[in-house]
């Protein structure tokens, strides 16, 4: 993986990883790899949070299914991934990202990927957790340089870094959705209004009290099948993305405003602020004041 991504749990015995939060980690981070050093350090591992494979060059040009040059990887997130399949990399780039990233200021980090045009390719649902695309040819040294502009604003992290890798993450995000046109149009006409409404209820409903029981009532369904469709398909829990949309519009407070960490809990739905706090380092490895010197230096 990569330093800006731990295992935090397991699910039967595969690692599952976690982008971080702590206000030093970038929004996107890029990790090369080549035939010595595979994809994930070879080991089979899930991330809740989305990814992208590129080859720059593979070992070779083969007929075989493995790995060619300009091959495009989208890793879905909370599948379990076997980087066995991405064989006879020359050259490799993974790009990991923070999808809050990608949602502007305060929004949620999954909460409206049924709506992001630039999420879909994501939710592919492909056995193995790989959605393989080509680059064509005449793209690909436009892919190569957009990536060492990324590494190059994370290496030097001067002013308005964060906004530039950003932007050219979108880059390079605006072209997966165009390769892969056939995949979205698909999941636009799937059947994913369960999810859709999940998450849309989970967005308008998170700052004030809400349970599991709660969205279950709000989408028609029984708490207990709700929870394992949700977590099959994203790999977390109902509680879990109501935790997470919290957090993200704790953080943004946190950095963006002055309020006292008691009225940011109630703002995202946790009045209780002991409780709010236990939340936040459970779920930051910080607590929220110290989240708040980190970002602003106050």
């Amino acid at each position: 993986m990569t330093e800006m991504a731990r295992p935090v749990r397991y699910r039967a015995g595969v690692p599952v990883y976690r982008y971080g939060t702590a206000p030093e980690v970038p929004p996107v981070s890029v990790l090369r790899f080549h035939a010595g050093a595979p994809p994930g350090h070879g080991q089979r591992h899930i991330h809740d949070f989305p990814v992208l494979t590129y080859v720059a060059r593979a070992v070779s040009s083969p007929e075989d299914g493995s790995a060619r040059d300009g091959d495009l990887y989208v890793l879905a997130a909370g599948a379990v991934i076997d980087p066995a399949v991405m064989t006879r990399i020359a050259e490799g780039y993974g790009v990991f990202f923070d999808p809050a990233a990608i949602g502007g200021e305060g929004a949620a980090s999954w909460s409206s990927w049924r709506a992001h045009p630039l999420l879909l390719p994501f939710l592919h649902g492909i056995p193995g957790g790989l959605l393989r695309l080509r680059v064509p040819p005449e793209r690909q040294p436009a892919w190569t340089t957009t990536i060492a502009a990324i590494e190059t604003e994370l290496a030097g992290r001067a002013e308005g870094y964060r906004r530039a890798a950003v932007a050219y993450l979108t880059l390079l995000l605006v072209d997966v959705a165009r390769l892969a046109t056939d995949v979205v149009g698909d999941l636009r006409r799937s059947n994913e209004t369960l999810l859709a409404q999940v998450f849309e209820v989970i967005e308008r409903r998170f700052a004030e009290p809400l349970s599991l029981r709660d969205v279950a009532g709000s989408v028609g369904m029984t708490p207990g099948y709700l929870t394992t469709v949700v977590r099959q398909r994203t790999g977390r829990t109902v509680l879990d993305w109501i935790t997470e949309r919290r957090m993200v519009q704790a953080r943004h407070l946190l950095a963006e405003t002055d309020l006292p960490v008691g009225e940011i809990g109630r703002r995202v739905g946790i009045p209780d602020a002991g409780y709010f706090a236990r939340t936040f380092r459970h779920n930051n490895e910080t607590s929220p004041r110290a989240w708040r010197r980190a970002f602003t230096g106050a």
